[in-house]
């Protein structure tokens, strides 16, 4: 929830990643333990229409995501008053908020409630200001682990289906890239649709939309589908020839006067 109400009818911006609930808890249970804070202070004034530099920060501290496009002025704007904070940022561009704060690159790649998935780290002005930058293990941990519940719980929500050939997808089609499969489709041998006439009697849809190609496309994919599964079997079986040869590798030891002369590198 946020701090302030707002208006569930007004459209969202671009910067709107609203952070999963899985994580955020976990990054504040982790911003409280580890600064020995207490939450009821966290505030979270960033949401569509709101003011962040109007906000009431009195006795508080920020645990939120702000706009990634504006967050070097975000970031002054609370150095300059003395706001304490602890936010999201991306990993890409967190060398510019060092000059003001301390960043805590992470790296995770965090699903975002509006489908962006971005490679997320943290910034702040809680640690000491001689701290330009520190690694932290037991952040990494948190968010990564709610991050891949998160990821599991979308999943589950997801249905699966199963579509005729007829019926292409960019999800169907992109392993085709990766086994060098050229497969093209002309627009004059497609039309894009949301849903199949039996899906919408069940009010159901095809997630992103897809195309409806001709017999000649299908034919094509067909020929895909064929190398595709061609190429798959070929890495299976030469994943497995790799294992039986690392199994049957003579493996050599190191003698007693090399493992001495290895402990004594150290010294």
């Amino acid at each position: 929830m946020r701090n302030l109400p707002r208006n569930l009818n007004q459209k969202k911006t671009t910067d709107d990643c609203y952070t999963p609930s899985l994580v955020y808890e976990a990054v504040a249970d982790w911003v409280a333990n580890e600064y020995n804070i207490d939450r009821s202070v966290f505030v979270r004034p960033f949401y569509p229409g709101g003011d962040y530099e109007k906000f009431d920060y009195t006795n508080k501290i920020v645990v939120d995501n702000p706009p990634f496009s504006i967050l070097s002025q975000i970031i002054r704007f609370y150095v300059q008053k003395n706001i304490k904070f602890f936010m999201f940022a991306p990993t890409l561009t967190l060398c510019r908020y060092g000059d003001y704060c301390t960043v805590l690159p992470i790296g995770v790649s965090i699903i975002y409630d509006n489908g962006a998935v971005v490679n997320t780290s943290f910034a702040t002005n809680l640690e000491p200001f001689e701290i330009r930058a520190r690694t932290s293990p037991s952040l990494f941990e948190t968010v990564k682990k709610a991050n891949e519940e998160n990821r599991r719980s979308i999943k589950k929500q997801l249905p699966k289906y199963v579509y005729p050939l007829e019926l292409v997808t960019p999800a169907n089609i992109y392993p085709y890239a990766r086994y060098g499969i050229d497969f093209v489709i002309p627009r004059s041998e497609s039309v894009r649709v949301l849903a199949l006439d039996e899906q919408r009697q069940s009010k159901k849809g095809i997630f992103g939309g897809g195309w409806l190609v001709s017999e000649q496309i299908k034919a094509e994919r067909i020929k895909a589908e064929r190398i595709k599964a061609e190429q798959i079997k070929a890495e299976r079986i030469k994943a497995e020839r790799k294992e039986a040869e690392r199994k049957e590798a003579k493996f050599w030891q190191l003698s007693e006067r090399e493992k001495a002369i290895i402990a004594s590198l150290g010294n």
